[in-house]
């Protein structure tokens, strides 16, 4: 007869809102830049539960200089009968389809293959992301840093070849299995990101400023209610310097009326792995306003603490080149 007192508790049940499929992806790139291109790529499909299906890896010929082959260890000459990505991008999109894109900095992942997709005139058929990065920090993970091999040695997965595609999305699918049992046994939401199509994070042209509002707005209400928004995974790296690129971490608080819808805008900006502030201090690294001059708040104590100003026009070319936070991708 079973002793109810040793009994192991029964298994708490699996939210119901959780994902039906994952794809852990990894890609390797020349770069970090927009301008960059994938030289392989790598697929985990994962079950509700985040038990491995299936896997897929591929080489990608680039069509320019392979980058850091130091990092990647993919030379040109490696790559010289590689498929090119249109070649690749039917099968890839299969594994992705119906699935949320899982990865380590899942913005750097997905900026990369969005860009891919575009350059061969498609999509690709993801809907949300899910970043490992800010699920540690949801659960609260005693990691050292936010580096994939922090995460896995927390874990006790042994990375094999670091660097290289197939074995990142391996070692990021052991990883992140546990992590999704801990968040279904804590019923914890998971932290996803709607991926929207690589044009709309190309602008079509923000009206100027015109006497302090922008033209053509209209009145709008100074009240917007808050919204709950996930912590930003990365460190806050500094203020934006003069000509430099927006980095991932950044604190950006905004003021005054946009041209784009502000709910929309501060959503892009999360997206790209900054902090979206709702006040600005001396650690805010960047306030966006289309009027510098008014006598918000914001403005004011923006001017006092010297912290950098950009009108939104200048905010929305620089999110189309968000620098990664150092030392996080893969």
């Amino acid at each position: 007869m079973l002793d109810n007192r040793t009994a192991p508790p029964p298994p708490s049940p699996w939210p119901a809102d959780y994902p039906e499929g994952y794809a852990v992806v990894d890609v390797e790139t020349t770069g970090l830049g927009k301008d960059d291109r994938i030289v392989s790529a790598a697929v985990y499909r994962l079950d509700a539960r985040g038990e491995v299906q299936d896997h897929w890896y591929s080489p990608v010929n680039p069509q320019r200089d392979p980058g850091p082959v130091w990092i990647h260890g993919l030379t040109g000459a490696m790559l010289a009968d590689a498929p090119l990505f249109p070649e690749i991008a039917g099968e890839l999109a299969e594994r992705l389809a119906g699935r949320v894109l899982v990865a380590h900095n899942a913005v750097f992942d997905w900026s990369m293959l969005a860009r891919e997709y575009a350059r061969a005139q498609s999509a690709a058929p993801v809907e949300h992301r899910l970043c490992t990065i800010v699920l540690a920090k949801e659960l609260r993970l005693p990691l050292a840093n936010h580096k994939l091999e922090s995460l896995a040695a927390h874990y006790g997965v042994v990375q094999q070849r670091a660097h290289h595609a197939l074995d990142d999305a391996r070692v990021l699918a052991e990883a992140f299995r546990p992590s999704l049992h801990l968040a279904a046994a804590a019923a914890l939401p998971l932290p996803l990101h709607a991926c929207r199509p690589l044009t709309e994070w190309v602008d079509s042209a923000v009206p100027a400023p015109r006497y302090g509002a922008l033209y053509g707005s209209g009145p709008r209400s100074g009240w917007r209610p808050a919204r709950k928004r996930p912590a930003c995974p990365y460190p806050n790296p500094g203020r934006l310097a003069p000509d430099g690129p927006l980095v991932q971490g950044m604190r950006v608080a905004f003021s005054g009326d946009t041209g784009i819808e502000r709910d929309l805008l501060e959503d892009r900006a999360t997206d790209a792995g900054l902090h979206v502030a709702s006040s600005v201090s001396r650690l805010t690294s960047l306030l966006v306003t289309n009027d510098p001059d008014s006598p918000t708040g914001k403005s004011v104590k923006a001017r006092a603490y010297g912290t950098p100003v950009i009108d939104e026009r200048q905010f929305t070319e620089l999110l189309k080149a968000v620098t990664p936070a150092p030392g996080v991708h893969g």
